[in-house]
C-alpha cells in the first residue's frame, strides 16, 4: 500500500499546544494591561478593548455571536450608548470646564445610560438641603441642555454614612431625597424643562461609590447624578 504523500511542503502546521501557548500569552498581555490602569475613565476603557480584541484576532473570519433572547454583550450595549450620548457629554465637558469644577463633577457611561456626578459641595452648603445661589448658574446650563435633548433624567440624591438628625432632616434618606426633589423643582420652575421626561429618588448613604473610610471618600459619596436614560 501506498503511503499519503504529505502537502506540507516540508514545513508541519504547529500543534494544538503552539496555538494554545499563544492564546495564553495574549490573555496574560490583555491582563497586564487591564491591572496597570489603577482608574481610567470607561469610554477610554471601552475604546481600549476594542483596539486590543481588533489586533490581536487570530483567527482569519473574526469572532462572531449567534443572535437570540439569550444573548447578552454588554460591552456593544455600553459602546453605543456612549456614541448616541456623545452630543451630551461634549457639552457636559464644555460645561464643567466653564465654571472651573473638574473636581466636583465627573461622568461614567453604564447599561442604565449616561450618569453626571455632581459633588454635593457644587450644589448644596454642608447638610442643608436648599440649593445654594452659587449653583444656580450651573443648574441653568444643565436645564438648558435637558430641555434640547430627548433623553429622559433622573435626579439621584445620595449621601456618606454620617448620621444627621435636624429637624427637617431627621436621616441620610430624607436629606438625599429632599435635596433630590429640589433640584428637579428648580429645573422645571426655573430651567423650564418639561416635568414629563424628568424623575427624582433619594438613596441616602446606601449606593456609595468609594467606602465611609475618609474625609475625601465620604465627600464623593455625598453628590447629585443625572441620569440620562437611552432612548428607546
Amino acid at each position: 500500500m501506498a503511503k499519503r504523500k504529505s502537502k506540507s511542503n516540508g514545513s508541519e502546521a504547529p500543534g494544538w499546544e503552539g496555538i494554545y501557548s499563544g492564546f495564553i500569552l495574549i490573555m496574560l498581555c490583555f491582563f497586564i494591561m487591564l491591572c496597570s490602569f489603577s482608574k481610567v475613565a470607561p469610554n477610554k476603557m471601552n475604546k481600549f478593548v476594542r483596539s486590543f480584541v481588533n489586533s490581536v484576532d487570530m483567527f482569519s473570519g473574526g469572532f462572531g455571536f449567534q443572535s437570540g433572547k439569550e444573548t447578552s454583550d454588554t460591552m456593544s450595549e455600553t459602546v453605543g450608548l456612549e456614541e448616541g450620548l456623545a452630543p451630551i457629554i461634549r457639552q457636559f465637558v464644555q460645561m464643567r470646564d466653564e465654571f472651573g469644577l473638574q473636581k466636583e463633577v465627573e461622568y461614567a457611561i453604564s447599561t442604565e445610560g449616561l450618569v453626571l456626578q455632581v459633588s454635593d459641595s457644587a450644589l448644596f452648603d454642608r447638610g442643608v438641603t436648599e440649593i445654594s445661589p452659587k449653583a444656580f448658574p450651573f443648574l441653568n446650563k444643565i436645564a438648558h441642555i435637558i430641555s434640547k435633548s430627548t433623553h429622559a433624567v433622573r435626579i439621584e440624591g445620595h449621601a456618606d454614612n454620617l448620621p444627621i438628625h435636624t429637624e427637617k432632616t431627621p436621616s441620610n434618606w430624607d436629606l438625599s431625597t429632599a435635596r433630590a426633589v429640589n433640584v428637579l423643582r428648580y429645573l422645571i420652575d426655573k430651567g423650564k424643562c418639561s416635568p414629563n421626561k424628568l424623575s427624582a429618588a433619594g438613596f441616602g448613604e446606601f449606593q456609595p461609590i468609594f467606602p465611609n473610610d475618609t474625609p475625601e471618600h465620604r465627600a464623593k459619596n455625598r453628590r447629585v447624578e443625572f441620569v440620562f436614560s437611552p432612548d428607546e
